[in-house]
């Protein structure tokens, strides 16, 4: 097949993990970007990659039973909800199916016994917490870039464009979060363009306005970081006022000066600037103190059906101990505390280890340590004799997966049980098919926790053969 080249009627038969339709043209994989499972149409072969093709849709014969309309009118320009079109039944059995793909290609696992997906009973306004970029280069639609008319302003405030650091989407609404996140994003664009702010500019890295973080909670608390450019001003600290009175809402509010050439702001200081210094945050009988800079589930009301799958694993008993890696806040060791003997937590940032330490304390727990370090330098046979052998390990890793020390040190040290919480469905495989020397897969609960995005939750229970070691 050659650039350029036209296929008509051509049905899309599959959905690739990147959300890309998937059809087959001469035996030769071919990638459609915005097409769904059920779309017939012609498209246009654009680029030869290694072992496939990518294409784009020129004519629509029939669209899918699979299709809706997106309700949000930055769909296809933002790179959040990418498949905000799909109807969700179709999304929660796509989901599943990267389960089932992962845990059988992956992880070499034949027949996996993978229960019912978990969907969430809302589809909109689900996330507690939003980072926000504020830019100076403004994606531009196709009619602006055909204008031949000057463009004056090219702020905006609002998330990336797909695969571009430097172009920003400006967003009016957004679905993600519930009031007054939109109201408070759309009220400092226009502060801003009311005083002159500089917005950031990504080449130059400066700028008087850089982020924007909005965290809520299911108690009605309200947490606002302002991350700015540049130093402290006058006139910034006026439009932090101006915040403090116009959303009296605001429980606590704190702002942030990087100016580094990265956007991360884990190891720069949050100062407070009115109100809590924290918010509470509630899973069943537990409260959480969540500051500027906590790591915590991100759907809130979905987290609880998470943390239950866990326990229903776990079948815990009172003479346990668990041991929770990556542990952050320390809210699924928490949630299980009450059920077990002892909860031991690694987790490798210093700060979260002090939110879990005063969220155990919060909770008046006193069966719960927390340890700061790497996971594989902390998981090692002296550490297990010295706090206590584990029964259960739960892992809760990033998307990278497990470490392979880590591995490692849990086919040294052999608990009974490993409950694998994951966002990856294809590194927790992989681990899997490494961990499956000494475990025997049992199940595994699809949760889905973000909908019209291509991202699903998976938890995983293994239980250690009986005549290993």
């Amino acid at each position: 097949m050659k650039k350029n080249e036209v296929f008509q009627h051509i049905e899309i038969v599959d959905l690739s993990a990147k959300g890309k339709g998937i059809t087959r043209i001469n035996n030769a994989v071919v990638f459609v970007d915005h097409t769904l499972p059920g779309d017939i149409i012609d498209l246009e072969i654009l680029r030869k990659r290694k072992g496939f093709y990518d294409a784009k849709s020129v004519l629509w014969h029939t669209k899918s039973q699979n299709r809706q309309t997106a309700i949000c009118s930055h769909f296809d320009i933002c790179g959040g909800c990418k498949i905000q079109n799909m109807a969700y039944d179709s999304q929660l059995e796509f989901k599943f199916q990267q389960v089932v793909n992962s845990l059988t290609r992956i992880g070499g696992l034949e027949n996996p016994n993978i229960l019912p997906i978990i969907g969430n009973k809302t589809t909109e306004y689900y996330r507690n917490k939003l980072e926000y970029s504020f830019s100076t280069s403004r994606w531009l639609s196709q009619a602006e870039i055909e204008s031949e008319e000057a463009i004056e302003n090219r702020n905006a405030v609002g998330f990336h464009a797909p695969g571009r650091f430097d172009k920003l989407v400006d967003v009016t609404h957004c679905y993600l979060q519930e009031s007054p996140s939109n109201e408070i994003r759309n009220f400092i664009r226009e502060y801003a363009k009311e005083k002159n702010f500089s917005f950031f500019n990504p080449y130059k890295h400066r700028g008087q306005l850089r982020s924007l973080f909005v965290r809520t909670s299911t108690t009605q608390d309200l947490m606002i970081n302002l991350v700015f450019g540049e130093e402290l001003t006058d006139e910034m600290e006026q439009l932090l006022q101006t915040l403090h009175t116009e959303f009296p809402q605001i429980s606590s509010l704190f702002y942030m000066v990087n100016t580094k050439q990265n956007d991360s702001v884990y190891d720069i200081e949050a100062k407070h600037y009115s109100g809590n210094k924290f918010i509470t945050e509630k899973i069943n009988h537990l409260k959480f103190k969540l500051g500027p800079k906590s790591f915590y589930q991100t759907n809130s009301l979905q987290a609880v059906r998470l943390y239950e799958v866990i326990k229903e694993f776990g079948q815990f008993k009172q003479n346990e101990v668990i041991y929770d890696l990556y542990s952050g806040v320390g809210s699924i060791g928490l949630f299980l505390a009450k059920d077990v003997h002892k909860v031991i937590g690694i987790e490798t940032v210093d700060e979260a280890v002090l939110d879990a330490e005063e969220n155990m304390k919060f909770n008046k727990i006193d069966n719960a340590q927390y340890f700061a370090g790497q996971v594989e330098d902390l998981l090692t046979p002296e550490f297990a004799e010295k706090y206590g052998i584990a029964d259960t390990i739960i892992i809760d890793p990033p998307r990278p997966g497990i470490h392979k020390k880590v591995i490692e040190a849990i086919l040294n040290l052999l608990p009974k049980k490993l409950i694998y919480v994951s966002c990856n469905p294809a590194t927790q495989a992989r681990d899997i098919e490494l961990l499956t020397s000494a475990y025997s897969f049992i199940k595994a609960q699809p949760v889905d926790m973000f909908p019209h995005t291509l991202h699903v939750e998976n938890v995983s229970l293994l239980q250690l053969n009986r005549n290993y070691g």
